[in-house]
């Protein structure tokens, strides 16, 4: 069952590709259909944003704290490159079990703008995309209670662990300026868990840029904050040479010796 849900997602990753690429060829062909199409060549963008959704979360929730951050660079072809990153902690204290976790986690992957460009300083964006994630989890040493009327309750404990989560994401979202170089957006998320089988064991019940550990799919959504560095980059003409048919200076004609 396992093999078989990790091949559906890895499916579903290929056909996202697979989406993403027919996009990009329909930019190439547009300008054959007498489409205008704007030039973006020579144009920059890196754009760094702080998610402002995550604060808001933990403080409606006692038990989980996340913080995430994302880098953003134009390849052109309204494709961006993108990275993601945070950390976060969780904790799970139920009257028979008590454990907390804690965690880095890193995505990568690529978004593609679906609007229309209306010029080469337009960079508003509703895109699609894709991501691979991925998080060193680390789990303290947790501590259980049986209850038992009969006999008595026993306690005990589970060792320590170090495991790695690794999941796929399809997401989409908007991304307008509001402000010169300031941008303001949403992403939603469809997330899917890769290797289920780490999280057998004592799975936390948040996992920072994932989500609830003991699901293999769930949904998510982001706020984002960015401030865009933009800048052009033109190729320097070449220096023309001087013209090769400038006249020069007409010189006198040498005079006959006198006889």
């Amino acid at each position: 069952m396992q093999a078989r849900n990790t091949l559906k997602y890895i499916t579903s990753l290929l056909l996202l590709l697979a989406s993403v690429s027919a996009f990009a060829q329909l930019d190439d062909e547009s300008e054959g259909e007498g489409k205008p199409k704007v030039d973006t060549k020579g144009r920059h963008q890196l754009c760094i944003g702080v998610d402002i959704a995550q604060p808001i979360s933990n403080s409606l929730a006692d038990n989980k704290r996340s913080y995430e951050a994302s880098v953003d660079y134009f390849l052109g072809k309204e494709l961006y490159g993108v990275l993601e990153g945070g950390y976060g902690n969780a904790t799970v204290d139920y009257a028979d079990l008590k454990y907390k976790t804690n965690n880095t986690f890193f995505r990568a992957g690529i978004n593609k703008s679906i609007l229309v460009r209306l010029s080469s300083s337009d960079w508003d964006m509703g895109f699609i995309g894709f991501r691979y994630g991925f998080a060193p989890i680390s789990r303290n040493v947790a501590t259980y209670t049986v209850i038992d009327k009969f006999f008595g309750n026993t306690t005990g404990t589970i060792p320590a662990k170090n495991f790695t989560g690794h999941w796929a994401e399809i997401a989409g979202g908007m991304r307008l300026d509001i402000f010169k170089g300031i941008c303001a957006g949403w992403t939603i998320r469809g997330k899917f868990l890769l290797n289920a089988k780490a999280f057998n064991e004592l799975a936390p019940s948040y996992v920072a840029g994932y989500g609830k550990g003991d699901k293999g799919s769930v949904f998510d959504y982001n706020f984002y904050i960015s401030y865009a560095i933009r800048w052009s980059k033109k190729k320097a003409e070449a220096a023309k040479p001087a013209a090769a048919d400038t006249l020069a200076p007409a010189q006198s004609p040498a005079k006959e010796p006198t006889r």
